[in-house]
């Protein structure tokens, strides 16, 4: 029996530095199902008991591979996906509970800025509905819905006659500008941003981060930054965790991780970013991980990325290591043997970059 939401808090300006989201023990599982015998075959485990938290303000990048759960905990955090086991919890209400009608007024403060800006907006429809549509949804009055479109228009950088074209009349770059504006719509206090720069040029890249970054300042919303690409976050991110597999195998404060990434993975993923000093591109290591990521419905034994790490040992197949901080380092790390890249661990496919 789904029990009936609280009524949700005031709406005014959140403080800064309050915690916002709190995840605990976030799992999805989706079925495999045989067309034949119609029955469950097995499952595959996309996001297993997944720890987050988040303040007003702040944004957290999760990062990994292409498959590796991201944009499905996202999702299920947003309650777009239900999720199998967990705690999600919004301002101290818990959202897993709520039926899809009792979830409602809570995504008011819950939005999501989808990857591709080609294919999230509709294109039978003009700027100002789409816009607007967020507005109409929750029942804002239609007198005012004119005046709320300009002024998001004019808040992402975009000109009030603008409301009168269609998507296909605008570049990438401005549709992305559209989409955040129908997120900020209501007011959110948390943006799930899915990959919001993979489908843009580069130096429009650099706008879509600032304009971000400009409207967290102004609007002390919050991000949470799916993104394969580690640069990108880097420059956005105050906390950053890394998944593999449906864990997190490394999280902590961004600088951190990637000045003394203490995961084997991490590490890899790091070794892969392009090194914008010329004097500094020889002294890094490009470390190249053996074989395919491992199947979801039939993860290793222990530690799930055993199979392709330099420093597995028996231990690492027989025990599941918890993220934790390990042997001195100040952030948490699931790996057994962490160690920094230049304590003389290397990885015997590495190769200069």
């Amino acid at each position: 029996m789904k029990s009936k939401p609280d009524a949700p808090a005031e709406r005014g300006r959140p403080e800064a530095g309050q915690e916002l989201l709190r995840v605990e023990g976030l799992s999805v599982d989706f079925p495999i199902r045989s067309r034949v015998m119609r029955r469950t075959l097995g499952h595959i485990h996309a996001v297993n008991h997944v720890d987050l938290s988040l303040d007003t303000g702040e944004t957290l990048g999760l990062v990994g591979e292409t498959g590796c759960g991201k944009s499905t905990t996202g999702k299920a955090i947003l309650q777009l996906i239900r999720p199998t086991a967990g705690s999600v919890r919004l301002n101290g209400q818990e959202l897993t509970t709520l039926s899809k009608r009792a979830m409602l007024p809570y995504r008011r403060d819950m939005q999501i800025v989808l990857q591709d800006p080609y294919s999230s907006l509709d294109p039978r429809l003009t700027v100002r509905a789409i816009i607007a549509e967020p507005l109409q949804v929750h029942g804002v009055p239609a007198a005012t819905h004119r005046a709320r479109v300009d002024e998001l228009l004019d808040l992402v950088g975009l000109q009030p006659e603008h409301a009168k074209r269609f998507p296909h009349e605008f570049s990438g770059g401005q549709r992305q500008r559209i989409a955040i504006a129908r997120a900020l719509a209501l007011e959110p206090r948390l943006l799930v941003l899915d990959e919001p720069l993979s489908a843009l040029d580069v130096s429009i890249q650099a706008q879509i981060v600032n304009l971000l970054k400009r409207l967290q300042r102004e609007l002390h919303v919050s991000y949470i930054l799916i993104s394969h690409d580690l640069a990108v976050v880097r420059q956005v991110s105050d906390r950053i965790a890394v998944m593999y597999l449906g864990k997190i195998v490394e999280t902590g404060k961004c600088e951190d991780v990637y000045t003394r990434p203490t995961h084997p993975y991490t590490q890899a993923l790091l070794s892969a970013v392009p090194q914008p000093d010329p004097a500094l591109r020889g002294r890094s290591r490009r470390i190249i991980l053996q074989g395919d990521l491992p199947r979801p419905d039939a993860p290793p034994s222990g530690c799930t990325f055993h199979t392709r790490c330099w420093r597995a040992e028996q231990r690492c197949r027989d025990e599941v290591p918890e993220l934790i901080p390990r042997d001195g380092f100040d952030h948490p790390s699931a790996c057994h043997f962490a160690a920094l890249p230049t304590d003389g661990v290397a990885s015997p496919a590495a190769s200069p970059s």
